[in-house]
């Protein structure tokens, strides 16, 4: 039998015994290291709940005003110097020992209605919120650095690859403009995880509710949440939502790690596109012409890390429902994995703002390596009424004999002979129309169609782009201005209940 700590909750009634030393180590020091995280929430959680306390008639006037005053002056008391001792349990407990040292039996009225796991929630509810809208502000940041390169680069013909092998002539901005649309979908998917986190689970009581009369709309206003959780039991218990936040914060670093992996291959010898910016290299100790793009590294590892984290979170929600095994790592989880993708995608918008583009390589491979064939078979198809798959063929074998002598071009004699050959009748294809459809710059200028790759559409892609980074930063400042707003309102009204506490001093 482990010794009883002063104060350990249950010890007057079936808790006969202190924790064991095993279970402080594996389970009560974990909660307890989630204390910096919730601190603060903790406290904000504390205040709202007296303050419908005392507006609903529960708890006496001079009580209210002592718990409000002494909560007040431990917000202000930094995480790391507040006694947390994970001998108690969690956060939550050491703050109700804390505050039973403090205030003798005026602290027992904070606990009306309430259940430890109510003031844990409301405080990751709101430490997750913030961190997501940091998360959606390095998104944004990553959406208009590649706006910016992309009209930067809507002229820079490059040959687009697929599975590594010179595909069609395309411009380089064209691409970049692929990753900031698929960016823009993170940065609806944040919003979306942020409104999931913005419901409130005040005022639920144990499980359906509470006996006192506790007004949870009211204590949503307070917390600066925009609406109330719909149901009593999901919104304390369901993890749902807290995964997708953790799958909006994977998918936006998995574009990040895309672009990522294509980069190291681009900024290789063997292509010699892209050149990362000294700032984000890192020199070998041994070899000293390396110049190794090692942000190109840390954003592949940080994305496979998180794939691992949202996998460990789904395996964990699966449980029944009611249960700690949901929640003992979901604090924590949660909130570093949106903050390592915070991390990932800032690295990866300034590799995009800094990246040096090396037109000439680019140039050199676009029209090398036939990649203009398939504009030719179709300029077949259009100029002489062949089907597609005969034109395709007669192509096609021009390129293989062009590539079996040692050339790198075809001729109109390679193509006539082809078509004969495959058609069974000759084309008559002069020279400049096989010049004309292989050349890269004409083939680009075709592709016209929304959301191409010629250089107006590129840039028209690109301005669309820029505007949904303007709408983002407005929804996000719109988030932070009513959040900062609604916790001045309450430390307000906290101080109100607190200024009848017998004329003693207030924290300012």
């Amino acid at each position: 039998m482990s010794a009883t700590p002063d104060g350990y909750l249950g010890a007057e009634g079936r808790i006969t015994s202190g924790p064991a030393p095993e279970m402080v180590a594996a389970g009560y020091a974990r909660e307890v290291a989630d204390a910096p995280l919730l601190h603060r929430g903790l406290g904000l959680a504390d205040l709202a709940h007296v303050i419908a306390l005392h507006k609903a008639g529960v708890v006496p006037e001079q009580a209210a005003a002592r718990l409000a005053a002494e909560l007040l002056t431990i917000l202000d008391i930094p995480a790391a110097e507040f006694p947390y001792d994970p001998v108690y349990g969690d956060a939550y407990n050491s703050r109700e020992h804390e505050l039973e040292r403090r205030l003798g039996p005026t602290a027992g009225w904070l606990h009306t209605g309430r259940t430890r796991r109510e003031a844990g929630r409301i405080a990751f509810r709101l430490a997750l919120r913030d961190r997501l809208l940091g998360l959606h502000e390095v998104v944004e940041r990553f959406v208009g650095a590649l706006a910016r390169q992309a009209l930067a680069h809507a002229n820079t013909v490059w040959a687009d690859n697929t599975y590594l092998q010179p595909a069609q002539p395309s411009t380089f901005g064209h691409y970049l403009g692929g990753f900031g649309e698929e960016a823009i979908r993170h940065l609806d998917r944040v919003e979306t995880a942020f409104t999931l986190a913005d419901r409130s689970p005040a005022g639920v009581g144990g499980v359906g509710g509470p006996r006192v009369p506790l007004d949870r709309d009211h204590l949503a206003e307070l917390l600066g949440f925009a609406e109330v959780g719909a149901h009593t039991r999901d919104i304390m218990w369901s993890v749902d939502s807290f995964t997708d936040a953790v799958l909006a914060a994977v998918m936006a670093a998995t574009t990040a790690d895309r672009l990522a992996e294509d980069l190291e291959i681009f900024t290789s010898p063997g292509f010699g596109y892209v050149t990362v910016h000294p700032s984000l290299c890192r020199a070998s100790v041994l070899m000293p012409q390396k110049r190794n793009p090692y942000a190109l590294a840390v954003i592949r590892s940080g994305a496979n890390t998180l794939i691992g984290r949202a996998t460990g979170l789904l395996a964990t929600g699966r449980t029944p429902s009611a249960r700690t095994d949901n929640w003992l790592h979901t604090y924590r989880e949660v909130t570093e994995a949106v903050e390592q993708s915070r991390q990932l995608v800032a690295l990866a918008a300034e590799t995009v703002r800094t990246v040096q583009v090396d037109r000439q390589a680019m140039a050199r491979v676009a029209g090398a390596h036939f990649t203009g064939a398939a504009d030719l078979a179709e300029e077949l198809v259009l100029r002489c009424g062949l089907d597609y798959r005969t034109a395709y063929r007669a192509v096609g074998r021009a390129v293989a004999r062009a590539i079996a002598v040692g050339r790198t071009t075809i001729t109109a004699d390679d193509l006539n002979r082809a078509a004969e050959e495959i058609a069974g009748k000759p084309l008559e294809v002069g020279e400049d129309l096989v010049r004309d459809a292989l050349d890269p710059s004409r083939i680009v200028s075709t592709r016209t169609v929304p959301g191409g790759s010629a250089p107006d559409r590129v840039r028209e892609h690109a301005r669309r782009l820029r505007e949904r980074t303007q709408a983002a930063e407005q929804w996000r400042e719109r988030q932070r201005d009513r959040i900062g707003e609604t916790e001045q309102r309450l430390l307000a009204a906290a101080r109100v209940v607190a200024s009848r506490n017998n004329g003693q001093p207030l924290p300012s």
